[in-house]
């Protein structure tokens, strides 16, 4: 194995593609299978994928054998990735990789017989025929290198939102994902939430007649953290060059590791990014959104290298064709960290926002909702309004990519569909960090502005070029 700066790419692309029409998945569409195969035996497969689903909806897979479960590689342990590894405790979990051994470390003892490695390269190297599947549950900037060598490997893949920190990076995941026909996953759980479906599904049945607008918002003012101080030793346990990856050498400071460096753009993604695939997911399902063609943001004035406490974004939607077949009209969707000013002009005040994320404004009426309620609006009108029932309920929301690695229904927010959001989300950013607007075109990923296809890409300190 070669050192970070001496490590050898992984192969790269041969070009960009162009965005694909969305795949259709299970709740947009008829599912349909993931074409990929993993090393599971005929009979094994036949009988864990017999019946997943009736009619439209899931029916419970059998109870697995060792023989049955998924070989899972898991990168970064600690927080959110703790929960991901709890969510995969039914498979087979070969391999645990993490920077940080201290936060690792309950982990490490929970799963004895899984491999430990602090640098997924390594891991790769070693035992890249034992893995069929990988998690990857990094800081925002070291989404991608993991991802991207263990797709290039044939791999299946869970990636934590926003998916990638560079735009450039989500679409090449999200093309890889298609030419090889594997399983993903980003890590958008609250898909599976009831009471998100049902907002879903009171847009789609048409209660609130042609949507007009959506706002959608993160009530918090988390951002601009304190600057960072002078230069201090590194951690016990903790690799600080395998943490920065693919970011320049900078020496270890504290307010970065392990969890601050969300709000830091070199690092993370701020708010948008924290949440946006979470919100967003919600009128992105609903009205059957792809790529924005325009975008625009603004807020309180940048700063270079901290993310804000507080912005706003536009993204706007051409006319497109439903899954159903149904013709859809052109759509803005504002996005805020913040409160959004269209909630006081429909007479919703704090109290009625509480817990809820979303408004959509309809023809006939206004959804207020959430991840876990929903209101509709004028209630005089809605009296006796109850969801249709139309969403396949999900079997769990990891459950459905371990079903996906094996050959079954595409996973509900797979990179087909979640590629496009993610995109959107880290435009939203950059539309707000130039303070300004600018055309989209998806197919060519560019802007026509210098400023903001600057912010589509970065470069790679030596070593982790890909």
């Amino acid at each position: 194995m070669h050192s970070a700066q001496e490590q050898p790419s992984p192969r790269a692309p041969a070009g960009r593609t162009s965005p694909p029409e969305r795949e259709r998945s299970e709740g947009r569409g008829r599912p349909s299978r993931t074409p990929a195969a993993v090393r599971i035996p005929r009979r094994t497969f036949a009988g864990l994928t017999a019946g997943f689903f009736a009619g439209a909806g899931y029916a419970a897979a059998r109870a697995e054998g060792p023989a049955d479960r998924l070989s899972v590689a898991v990168i970064g342990i600690g927080g959110q990735g703790g929960a991901n590894l709890r969510a995969m405790k039914s498979q087979n979990i070969v391999a645990l990789c993490d920077v940080d051994e201290g936060r690792a470390g309950k982990a490490f003892e929970e799963h004895p017989q899984a491999r430990r490695f602090t640098d997924f390269r390594r891991m790769f190297d070693a035992i890249e025929k034992q893995i069929d599947a990988v998690v990857v549950s990094t800081p925002d900037h070291t989404h991608f290198h993991p991802a991207w060598w263990a797709m290039e490997r044939g791999k299946h893949v869970y990636l934590e939102k926003p998916l990638a920190h560079e735009v450039d990076e989500v679409r090449r995941l999200t093309d890889a994902a298609r030419a090889k026909g594997l399983a993903t996953q980003l890590g958008a759980q609250r898909h599976a939430l009831p009471g998100l479906r049902a907002g879903v599904e009171i847009v789609k049945s048409g209660m609130l007649g042609t949507i007009t607008e959506v706002h959608s918002w993160v009530g918090s003012v988390r951002g601009m953290p304190p600057l960072p101080g002078p230069a201090e030793p590194v951690p016990g346990g903790l690799d600080w060059d395998l943490w920065l990856g693919p970011v320049a050498d900078r020496p270890y400071t504290k307010g970065l590791a392990p969890y601050q460096w969300r709000f830091w753009w070199e690092f993370g993604t701020g708010e948008t990014g924290n949440w946006g695939c979470h919100i967003l997911d919600i009128p992105y399902w609903a009205l059957d959104l792809g790529h924005a063609i325009h975008v625009s943001g603004s807020g309180p004035q940048p700063d270079p290298h901290r993310t804000p406490t507080a912005l706003a974004s536009r993204l706007d939607f051409p006319a497109r064709t439903a899954v159903d077949g149904a013709s859809l009209p052109a759509v803005s969707v504002h996005w805020h960290q913040g409160l959004p000013p269209a909630l006081a002009a429909h007479g919703i005040d704090k109290k009625l926002a509480d817990k809820k994320n979303t408004l959509f404004v309809g023809t006939k009426g206004v959804l207020l909702c959430g991840f876990d309620d929903w209101k509709l609006l004028p209630e005089a009108d809605f009296t006796d309004a109850t969801p249709p029932r139309t969403l396949p309920q999900s079997p769990g929301f990891h459950r459905e990519w371990i079903d996906a690695c094996r050959g079954g229904p595409r996973a509900t927010c797979d990179f087909a569909y979640s590629g496009p959001m993610a995109e959107s989300v880290l435009l939203a950013n950059i539309a707000y960090r130039v303070q300004g607007e600018f055309d989209w075109d998806a197919r060519q990923m560019t802007s026509g502005r210098a400023d903001v296809d600057a912010m589509l890409r970065r470069t790679y300190r030596r070593g982790w070029q890909i």
